[in-house]
């Protein structure tokens, strides 16, 4: 059974079974500041679990896609080295608020896989919690009695904690769970070791396919559980292990959800899969990590230097490195398989499709600067081995390849051993969790608690529609972090705060008691659909009445900027064509910034013809059409712009000027006069096809003309009120360009005295003429010395120290014969000498220079050369 007929008959089971099924959520989160990407089916539906949200179906099921690089079984640099754990995978799930519980979801679990799919009952087995005497819980004698009807006893199994008690985070909704495994060994395999002693054994045919999770606790803070106010189904199937199942083959790899990718890299590379191991491993990675990688950058994330691009960018420079160091590519290769992964996926998740060209993109110029990186890490790397004493390498310096210039350590150990060195890998360890640590102490957050004051089922937001009301606190809590301290998070029965989202910042204001006491509200944030708050203090009366005033002021420019960003999405589009989509924005009260796919940099031309169209929107004062919780196809069918990556609901809100149709759900203008202008002030690449472009609008646009016209009243005044700047100025550049000739003539003539005088300074040491002087010129033209003197001495070794605008500078010139006659290294001397200035540099073995900060050490390293000879 193909990959994409096993996903159809899951979802179509479950529809019998009154199931909505539901699309896959977008892999990268963009408002949950509790994770970066969706690493399990449940994570799009958190707010049901934890009540705060209305459920509309009771019933779901779903493919959901998730990405895991870290916790049980499957940190990243373990991913390829097995044939069953990945970093993106298909969990296949069935889900249930508050409806059904053990029994059915026990009982279609087993009809699927026996009668459906028809998998051999005795390969199955089953685990249930064993309970816990710390936790206070019980063996779960439920779903033991309830699987006996299916299964034989002996192939029920107990899990502790760690594998039968599934948990969303240290807080949060919980349970038991029941996982069912296979065994797909051979009868001779099976013969000597019973299946039952292998289950949660890392064993890779002896795997866990299905995990049932009753969902029926609340994690506290402190550790306690609290049942919850309905019981839960969760559940969630490996598709790729299913695969490997149901189509009789050993591995995930083996499936036709990985043969199609494994089979472009064979034809690309020239290698076999199965030829070794070695290979196997690069094949499996690459495989592997591109999925992840192709469909984070259509969902929304580029790979980056911090945060979820990070995770993206490490993934992919995995991927690279394996096909460098076992492939023997040396060029951009994995973009490629983009096409491949699109036709294979594309009709399930057409978000590949239609990201293909712009994933190939920024895919082919991540690979082409790491393997840059790489080459530069690999000259690094030879001058680490050069200035090692011994044959063991620092792990310190092993450490800074790796943080610095992102060079892979096990390729640095690879390389070491191939030339005869070892690496101090328990130093190179101890570097990493000091870094790591410091990262944690950095991240970490104390979260106590909510305290409950108020029951409020749904909480409402009127910020559309006013900026102040009358408010009473629904919860708290108390969180801090060693960056921002101790703060509160409040939350209120109705809000008029926007909280932080769609790039659009949250807002601001206070909070005002009956007495007259005012609590400032420094930011508002969004959790698990509730709007929290943030406060430095709570208030002294809790349980009071009080008025919440937003900062209107902070909220217009945000309104302002925010409007304009859709002016400009229009604009650009009409400027440089449809194929532009946004790719990410930020709208707060002093500027805007929007990125969206292009793949030539916007000419100023264009940026003209986009400024004016959306000034002349500006002008037209456009009234805002809104539509609130209008049907998502209504939308559409109105012309409204729906974004890749963006989580929409069954009811969406159209925001409308004029031509200008998008899905938003921030706050705007009431009329584009409002605006007042907008001044593009930038506009660069983020990535490749990733445009940027930030601009300015309203008070802030004002005062930057204003700003502008005082300079260029002072550049008037200072060209002596010249009626047109724009030609004096250009007459100074002339003037200044010929006076640059003139005194590079008089350098050149300089020059060639000094070099008189030089050479009759020279003085023959063994063989060698040698002369270490001090030169106060600049790089250039002590370069250009150097050589013109090499051509007319032979078997000279020049060095020369100079002082430039406080900076000093060493060159070292050596002719090439010493170099290799006496084994000369000009690199070496400006490295080791340039100590002496706080300074470093490098260069070829006949000549290098070097850089540094301390002039006065220049007389110092002068006297030093010597004694190279």
């Amino acid at each position: 059974m193909k990959s994409q007929d096993i996903r159809k008959k899951f979802i179509a089971f479950f529809e019998s079974k009154q199931h909505q099924a539901v699309p896959s959520a977008p892999m990268v989160l963009k408002n949950d500041p509790t994770l970066m990407f969706v690493n399990a089916g449940m994570v799009p539906f958190k707010e049901f679990f934890l009540g705060q949200k209305k459920i509309v179906n009771s019933r779901v099921t779903d493919s959901q896609k998730c990405l895991r690089v870290s916790g049980k079984h499957n940190d990243l640099e373990e991913v390829g080295i097995d044939t069953y754990h990945h970093t993106l995978f298909e969990m296949l799930g069935n889900w249930s608020f508050g409806d059904y519980f053990k029994e059915e979801a026990i009982a279609w679990s087993w009809e699927l896989l026996t009668e459906v799919f028809k998998v051999d009952k005795d390969i199955l087995y089953v685990t249930i919690f064993e309970g816990d005497k710390g936790e206070g819980l019980e063996r779960d004698h439920e779903a033991y009695d309830i699987w006996k009807k299916y299964i034989a006893e002996d192939r029920i199994l107990l899990g502790n904690k760690k594998d039968n008690f599934w948990e969303m985070g240290a807080q949060g909704p919980c349970g038991p769970c029941s996982e069912i495994h296979v065994d797909i060994r051979s009868a001779e395999e099976k013969a000597k070791t019973h299946g039952a002693e292998l289950v949660n054994m890392d064993h890779p045919q002896v795997v866990e396919i299905w995990n049932l999770v009753f969902m029926q606790f609340n994690r506290l803070a402190d550790g306690s559980l609290e049942d919850l106010p309905n019981q839960h189904i969760d559940t969630g199937m490996g598709f790729e292990r299913l695969c490997m199942v149901l189509q009789g083959v050993q591995s995930n790899y083996d499936t036709d959800v990985f043969t199609p990718l494994i089979g472009a890299l064979e034809a690309k590379t020239g290698v076999t899969y199965g030829a070794s191991e070695e290979i196997d491993i690069a094949l499996r990675v690459i495989s592997d990590h591109v999925r992840a990688v192709a469909f984070a950058i259509a969902d929304g994330q580029l790979p980056s230097s911090t945060g979820a691009g990070y995770v993206i960018r490490r993934i992919l420079r995995r991927a690279i490195r394996y096909g460098f160091t076992f492939l023997n590519q040396k060029e951009a290769f994995i973009y490629q398989l983009v096409t491949v992964l699109s036709d294979q996926m594309g009709s399930y998740f057409p978000e590949i499709t239609a990201q293909k060209q712009l994933v190939m993109n920024v895919i082919k110029e991540e690979e082409t600067s790491f393997l840059k990186t790489l080459g530069q890490g690999l000259g690094l790397l030879d001058q680490v081995i050069a200035q090692t004493k011994g044959k063991e390498v620092s792990g310190e310096k092993a450490f800074e390849l790796y943080d610095t210039f992102g060079f892979p350590i096990d390729l640095t150990a690879l390389i070491l051993s191939e030339k005869g060195y070892t690496l101090n890998e328990s130093d190179f360890t101890t570097a990493l969790e000091q870094q790591k640590n410091r990262s944690r102490a950095a991240a970490e957050m104390d979260m106590e608690d909510w305290v409950v004051l108020k029951e409020d089922p749904e909480q409402e937001f009127i910020g559309y529609d006013y900026l102040e009301t009358n408010v009473k606190i629904t919860r708290y809590r108390k969180v801090t972090s060693k960056k921002q301290g101790t703060l509160y998070q409040l939350v209120f029965n109705l809000t008029p705060f926007y909280p932080e989202g769609g790039g659009q910042v949250g807002d601001r204001g206070f909070l005002e008691s009956s007495n007259g006491d005012v609590l400032h509200l420094i930011d508002t944030k969004k959790e698990n659909n509730l709007v929290m708050h943030i406060a430095k203090d709570l208030p002294k009366n809790i349980t009071d009445t009080f008025k919440a005033v937003v900062d209107e002021k902070h909220r217009a420019l945000s309104n302002n900027n925010h409007s304009a960003t859709h002016l400009l999405h229009l604009a650009l589009r009409t400027v440089l064509g449809t194929h532009v989509e946004q790719k990410g924005s930020l709208v707060n009260s002093k500027y805007l910034r929007f990125d969206f796919s292009h793949f030539s940099k916007v000419t100023p031309e264009e940026i003209q013809k986009i400024e004016a169209f959306v000034n002349a929107r500006i002008q037209e004062k456009l009234e805002l059409q809104e539509f609130r919780n209008i049907p998502m196809q209504e939308a559409l069918d109105k012309g409204a712009m729906a974004l890749f990556g963006e989580k929409y609901g069954d009811t969406v809100r159209l925001i409308q000027f004029g031509n200008s149709k998008e899905l938003c759900g921030g706050t705007h203008v009431s009329n584009t006069g409002n605006i007042w202008h907008l001044k593009i002030t930038s506009e660069s690449a983020v990535a490749a096809g990733v445009r940027r472009i930030e601009a300015i609008t309203g008070e802030v646009a004002k005062d930057f003309f204003t700003q502008q016209d005082k300079a260029l009243t002072e550049v008037k005044q200072t060209l002596k009120n010249t009626k047109d700047p724009i030609k004096a100025i250009v007459n100074l550049q002339d003037e200044n360009a010929a006076l640059k000739k003139e005194i590079e003539v008089l350098l050149k003539e300089k020059a060639k005295n000094i070099k008189g005088n030089l050479k009759a300074n020279i003085e023959t040491i063994g063989g060698v003429n040698f002369l270490a002087t001090r030169i106060d010129m600049n790089a250039g033209a002590i370069k250009d010395i150097a050589h013109e003197l090499g051509g007319e001495v032979e078997n000279l070794f020049f060095f020369a120290g100079a002082e430039n605008e406080g900076k000093a500078t060493l060159t070292s010139y050596i002719a090439k014969n010493l170099v290799e006659e006496k084994g000369y290294d000009a690199g070496k001397i400006v490295r080791e000498l340039g100590k002496y200035i706080q300074g470093g540099g490098g260069g070829q073995k006949f000549f290098a220079t070097a850089g540094g900060k301390h002039p006065s050490g220049l007389s110092e390293a002068i006297a030093k050369v010597k004694d190279y000879l």
